[in-house]
């Protein structure tokens, strides 16, 4: 929660970038992200308050906090997590309160290497866990799914308390798909790029449900100016092929032209915002979108290569604190809860429905390895005994501890890990299920006194 000085604003920069900062596995972390640092500092118009992802480590954000303090002061570095949370918020205004809100589905514990586990602005950094096959066929949607569905709840929550919502961060989830959708409709705040490019791309181009679209191929170009394309960008050199990767890794500083094609590129990065109603809103309290752009994209100066495997989203929010009140202040008008399609309401439980016997079906397994694991461990304690030769007892003990570790780790995977994973769907298909009872509820009423 950012509170504003006594001045209010009339304009509010925001920016968010994923530093792709993993500690032991991204390459050139530290030089890329302290020139994250130096590209922020430089950046005209400077951002107000900037969101960052994957930035792990307190060296890193040190780092950028250095470079940048002379015009936002303020910032958080969250902790939370086994591994941190990778999130940091900074500011041109004092950070009047800050919290930090584990997803109850944040990915599977065996996957721990895939590392997803006044007048007053309520900003929320997100990062949702990543898809690793296409939609439908991802294992992981039902998790990003919930995820979109909790940051939803907050967000709303902000709006009631007619606060300025801004949501950033890198959802990986692409324009108009499920959890986007769950977003735009359940809490009130819309997609900046979409408010000014409503008929941008959906999905990189190769993709089927952008092929369906029966577009042109897109070029880098097109990408980053219409398409708001952040990932896998032609012009980001973490998404070269070998041939260019080698040339680089060399020195040479190779140059990709703008026009070439971009099939791979896709937007997974987002600014959502909402100017909150309430009765007390002063007169020009409400926010709009100016303008909104792709950017960091310039390389590191001597390494040559692109400062993250991400682009930035930014935008720009004025207001006219000179207008005339507003309806807004002489208190909310009512209107109607918005709904979700019922059959979407069906899909995502149909979603929950697979995952939910997918993980019981891994649960069994997991706790039936445990057992079997546990009888071979036994049964190498007794065979100890009987062998002729100390050698043969040695292999045996060895194989028995190998064998009652794997066991004990797989054990606790299905009987906690696992188990808390089922309760936490139970709470969201829970949710989800009064969601659409309410909604159907609505529908039956619009149906029978009319609109």
């Amino acid at each position: 929660m950012v509170e504003e000085t006594s001045r209010p604003p009339s304009s509010l920069r925001v920016l968010s970038l994923n530093c792709w900062g993993l500690k032991y596995i991204s390459k050139l972390r530290n030089e890329r992200l302290t020139e994250i640092g130096n590209q922020l500092a430089a950046a005209d118009p400077q951002p107000d308050i900037v969101a960052l992802q994957e930035c792990w480590t307190q060296q890193d954000y040190n780092a950028i906090r250095e470079k940048t303090k002379h015009f936002l002061p303020h910032g958080k570095f969250y902790f939370s997590g086994i591994f941190g949370g990778g999130l940091v918020i900074l500011s041109r205004w004092p950070i009047e309160e800050s919290g930090m809100t584990q997803y109850p589905l944040n990915g599977r514990p065996a996957a721990f290497y895939r590392g997803d586990w006044r007048d007053v602005a309520e900003v929320f950094c997100t990062h949702l866990h990543a898809p690793y096959e296409v939609e439908p066929h991802d294992s992981y949607i039902c998790h990003r799914t919930a995820q979109a569905w909790e940051i939803t709840k907050l967000m709303r929550g902000a709006a009631e308390r007619g606060h300025l919502v801004i949501g950033m961060g890198d959802f990986n989830m692409i324009p108009l798909s499920l959890a986007h959708r769950i977003i735009e409709t359940h809490a009130p705040v819309r997609d900046v790029w979409h408010i000014l490019h409503p008929n941008s791309s959906v999905g990189a181009a190769k993709d089927k449900v952008e092929q369906l679209r029966n577009v042109p191929m897109p070029n880098a170009e097109y990408n980053l100016t219409k398409n708001g394309a952040t990932c896998d960008s032609a012009l980001n050199t973490w998404r070269w092929n070998k041939a260019h990767s080698q040339r680089l890794a060399k020195g040479e500083n190779v140059q990709i032209e703008p026009t070439v094609d971009d099939p791979f590129a896709k937007r997974l990065d987002y600014i959502f915002f909402g100017s909150g109603s309430h009765p007390d809103m002063a007169p020009g309290s409400e926010w709009t979108l100016k303008d909104a752009n792709v950017g960091m994209t310039a390389r590191h100066p001597t390494l040559h290569c692109s400062l993250s495997d991400h682009f930035s989203v930014e935008a720009t929010l004025v207001r006219d604190l000179d207008a005339p009140p507003s309806a807004a202040s002489n208190g909310p008008s009512p209107v109607s809860e918005p709904f979700l399609p019922i059959e979407t309401y069906d899909e995502i439980l149909a979603t929950i429905a697979k995952y939910d016997a997918r993980e019981r079906i891994q649960r069994r397994l997991r706790l039936g390895h445990f057992g079997y694991q546990f009888l071979l461990t036994v049964g190498c304690l007794i065979g100890v005994w009987w062998v002729p030769h100390n050698y043969v007892a040695f292999i045996l003990m060895l194989i028995s501890s190998v064998s009652l570790s794997v066991g004990v780790i797989d054990g606790l995977m299905g009987g906690l890990f696992v188990s808390s994973e089922l309760r936490a769907l139970k709470e969201f298909k829970w949710e989800v299920e009064n969601t659409r009872n309410r909604a159907l509820a609505r529908q039956q009423k619009v149906s029978v006194d009319g609109p």
